[in-house]
């Protein structure tokens, strides 16, 4: 990513609009607002009884109410992304200038959707099998098997939008956002989208996957007491990553289309890219050999190289083999700079939103070229020898920031 406007070319993506909601609260403002303090939003589990599992926190999103965003009848078929990606892409649209309540019919045609969510309606498929699976069959929707699977979500938003570009789901884990918004940035790279709404929603805090993760071992289990503290990444008692949920939408279109509209620029996307470790389901390749591809891939597309890097947003999960792999792949890729460059885990305040955790990144890295300033990883008190980067402890620090790196890695 890059700070401000690009002479590469009048197709270069760029960044209008920004819309979140978020652990902090609701708006873009509340979210750049917990970066600066260097809060931690995490908490003990409110949304349902979380007191047979050993992992009893996550990142809420709380006080948040769908009523404002759906109307009652609405709000019975659809899961919880849709009122929370209604509420922060309408916050995008406003914040990049477009009136989406005034659309004419060629401005909707112009403006694209394509989102990324790795559980998506898994909340409302939870609650609907169980009326299946308890033979309850006259309490189960209509809507069980349409608001369930995930890419129902692009084309919720753009039905409740009126958004009449393609309308697309990108779903690969915990890199579904990153991965939306790289393909966005391509489409507005090749003229095949003027205006692409784009980013990551989740909604993944529920009795199924909190149980799924439970069995698997992966989560916090020795913070239930002190739930704040509980995502710590790169600390030597770190014990596992935390839940979160949230949305986290932008306005990306050509630099072309922005100047013409006068709107304002936050950022470039300058390069994207992605590779597979074909290794496993749920364990990350050791050496990090295709993490460090990725990295050097997606310089190579930006057409920068790792001197003009000030800040890498880090996927950080806090688990043990995630963050020392990372440490290691950041040292391959930037080698002896390494320990020089600025990183942060937007995870240690929010937790890990899953398939949205990579639009958080790109979010926070927006706030640091805003404010010039590296958001901090919070809870960073017992130091790794394992994990010796800069990742700007407890508290932001000013320093010029011009180009940043987030990284995002996924099961499989």
């Amino acid at each position: 990513m890059g700070h401000g406007a690009s002479d590469r070319s009048p197709l270069i993506p760029v960044i209008t609009g920004i819309g979140i909601v978020s652990p902090f609260g609701v708006g873009k403002e509340a979210f750049f607002l917990g970066l600066k303090e260097g809060r931690s939003a995490v908490g003990l589990v409110t949304s349902f009884d979380a007191s047979l599992f050993k992992s009893r926190v996550a990142g809420e999103v709380k006080n948040f109410q769908p009523e404002n965003y759906l109307k009652p009848e609405d709000l019975k078929r659809v899961p919880r992304i849709v009122p929370l990606g209604l509420a922060a892409s309408r916050e995008a649209l406003k914040d990049a200038g477009i009136d989406s309540e005034n659309l004419s019919l060629e401005e909707q045609r112009k403006i694209s959707v394509l989102m990324g969510t790795g559980a998506g309606g898994i909340d409302f498929a939870e609650a609907q099998y169980a009326h299946f699976f308890n033979r309850d069959l006259n309490k189960a929707t209509p809507y069980a098997i349409s608001s369930s699977f995930v890419g129902m979500l692009s084309s919720e938003l753009s039905i409740y939008l009126g958004l009449r570009g393609p309308s697309h789901v990108i779903s690969t884990g915990c890199t579904s956002s990153s991965d939306a918004i790289g393909y966005a940035a391509r489409l507005i790279r090749h003229g095949e989208a003027q205006i692409v709404l784009t980013g990551g929603i989740e909604a993944c805090i529920t009795p199924g996957i909190m149980a799924g993760f439970d069995r698997m071992k992966v989560t916090s289990t020795a913070f239930n007491e002190t739930p704040e503290r509980a995502s710590r990444p790169f600390n030597r008692d770190r014990d596992g990553f935390v839940l979160g949920e949230g949305a986290w939408v932008f306005v990306m279109e050509s630099e072309t289309s922005a100047q013409k509209r006068g709107a304002r620029i936050y950022g470039t996307v300058s390069g994207y890219a992605s590779t597979c470790d074909a290794y496993h389901r749920v364990m990350v390749e050791p050496s990090g050999e295709e993490a460090a591809r990725a990295m050097e891939l997606a310089l190579e597309d930006a057409r920068l190289s790792t001197e003009e890097i000030d800040y890498i947003n880090l996927h950080g999960t806090s688990t043990k083999m995630n963050d020392a792999m990372e440490t290691n792949v950041i040292k391959k890729v930037f080698g002896g700079r390494a320990r020089m460059i600025s990183t942060s885990a937007t995870k240690s305040m929010i937790g890990h939103p899953q398939g949205a955790c990579g639009a958080a990144g790109v979010a926070a890295s927006l706030w640091a070229f805003r404010e010039q300033k590296i958001p901090p990883t919070v809870n960073y008190e017992n130091p790794d020898p394992e994990c010796d980067l800069n990742y700007t402890p407890n508290h932001a620090v000013p320093k010029p920031v011009r180009n940043a790196v987030v990284n995002c890695l996924a099961f499989g």
